[in-house]
């Protein structure tokens, strides 16, 4: 692969929307992150790393950055293939911003307007047809096979998944292509979000492919911030603001959690988050997925069912002990929506007969119908006399008092972590879902209840002949073989 200029060499030739000279703007933090992210090698000639990740608070230069990060890929990168590039941005209104940044970038540099045509959604190279195309993430959500050079995804705090990052994998038989991640802190501060992942990923230094630059109060990778206070290392930029007081007048306007997230780069919630993330986080038993049924124990089962159209239908089993609840298991139909509620039914009685639970609780979703349903598989179904509202009024101090154990479960986490208050009731955030947490949180509540009378916990009838032993965890976890196809199951 023939060597191209450096990012350096190429800033040294474009002005900043003022008219200064670029590099006079580029602060030397900033310089070091365009040359190691962009300009080290391996010792074949190829780029040493094909993914970045940076990270800092707010107004600290990362959009900027990651824009003249894709201008130099598209402009100047020399590929065996065409120089093909994506930024993807939030909605609309943040993807007009980047592509309102690169157009002006090019206005204010003839050198650049003389290469380059300018579009709605995209800036093509006037020689060889290469784009980048800047659009808000949904418009290229779900679109497989792309190739590119170069792919930014600005600002993934509030990713919850990996869906794009799936949609728009980096073609393997491309040794130059870089995605660049830039980002605050993430809402959703749990293992399953692409942020909290890629981040404890750069922390342990595992991917020698990874270049990782974070800015936060608490963490910083680089030396020279290390012993700054904590706005100063969240905010490797804030000199070039001119307004020594910005972060006080921000601390006085911004509720606390969101000035955290915003300008310390510490992790925060939605807005009008109902439950402390760190309290959550602590009451989670790390890397525990599943247990197994045990003799002398009582379990107690809540299911959140569903129509199985689009949200799904969730059954959670959990026993008390030394007043605390614990979660043994949750988990939720096979398959994704759409999906027959009466297959969910099934496997969720033969669940819960491993655990000698006879009687289910839930709402009042599906009539007579659903309950007819259960007691058609040997399982009482009963209405709770809570709503779901109530469950979670009662789960707050539960969670704060750290008596819960929790599932090492993903989904669970980002669920209660997004619940919200919406006017007077507790509830998912619109778009959302809460029928993980919905079932969780009712088996934990049922536990603790303060009015709940503990009785001594007899042996369960486990369903099966006497003698038969108490179920293996690889029972539990893997299909079997009498059960038809569409009824197995697994832990999601």
């Amino acid at each position: 692969m023939k060597k191209p200029p450096s990012p350096i060499d190429f800033f040294s030739h474009l002005a900043w929307l003022n008219g200064k000279p670029l590099l006079d703007v580029i602060e030397p933090y900033r310089r070091k992150i365009f040359v190691d992210a962009l300009y080290t090698f391996d010792p074949d000639g190829y780029p040493l790393y094909n993914f970045v990740l940076t990270g800092r608070a707010k107004k600290n230069w990362k959009t900027a950055d990651l824009v003249l990060a894709g201008l130099y890929r598209l402009l100047v990168w020399e590929s065996d293939e065409d120089n093909a590039g994506y930024i993807l941005a939030n909605d609309e209104a943040q993807a007009g911003d980047d592509l309102n940044l690169a157009k002006k970038l090019i206005a204010v540099n003839p050198v650049l307007k003389r290469e380059v045509s300018v579009r709605r959604k995209e800036i093509e190279r006037k020689d060889n047809g290469s784009i980048l195309a800047i659009l808000p993430a949904r418009d290229i959500a779900g679109e497989h096979g792309k190739t590119y050079l170069f792919i930014g995804f600005d600002e993934i705090h509030a990713y919850r998944n990996y869906d794009l990052f799936e949609a728009l994998a980096a073609d393997p038989f491309r040794r130059d292509v870089l995605m660049w991640v830039t980002s605050y802190a993430s809402i959703y501060n749990t293992p399953g979000a692409p942020l909290f992942d890629f981040v404890q990923q750069g922390k342990a230094g595992r991917d020698p492919k990874m270049y990782f630059s974070w800015y936060a109060a608490d963490y910083t990778t680089d030396p020279a911030s290390e012993h700054l206070p904590p706005e100063e290392k969240a905010n490797p930029s804030m000199a070039s603001w001119g307004n020594p007081g910005y972060l006080e007048q921000q601390k006085t306007r911004l509720p606390t959690y969101k000035y955290r997230r915003l300008h310390l780069n510490l992790p925060g919630m939605p807005e009008g988050a109902y439950l402390d993330a760190e309290k959550v986080m602590d009451c989670v038993a790390r890397g525990r997925r599943v247990l197994r049924p045990q003799e002398g124990v009582k379990y107690v089962g809540f299911v959140d069912m569903s129509g199985g159209s689009s949200d799904d239908a969730t059954l959670a089993i959990g026993h008390e002990y030394e007043e605390r609840g614990i979660l043994d298991l949750a988990v939720s139909q096979t398959g994704r929506p759409p999906f027959n509620p009466r297959h969910a039914v099934k496997k969720f009685a033969r669940i819960l007969k491993r655990y000698g639970v006879f009687s289910v609780t839930g709402d009042r979703f599906g009539g007579e119908i659903l309950r007819q349903d259960f007691q058609d598989q040997g399982i009482t179904y009963r209405v709770s006399d809570l709503t779901k509202h109530q469950i979670y009024e009662a789960l707050e101090p539960i969670i704060n008092g750290g008596e819960a154990e929790l599932l090492d479960v993903p989904i669970l986490h980002e669920q209660l972590l997004g619940l919200v208050i919406r006017g007077t009731k507790i509830d998912h955030l619109s778009g959302e879902h809460d029928d993980w947490s919905n079932a969780a949180a009712g088996v934990v509540v049922k536990l603790l209840r303060k009015q709940q009378v503990k009785q001594p916990c007899p042996a369960p009838s486990w369903g099966y002949i006497e003698g038969d032993p108490i179920p293996t965890l690889d029972e539990i976890l893997n299909p079997h073989p009498e059960v038809p196809p569409e009824d197995r199951w697994i832990i999601e």
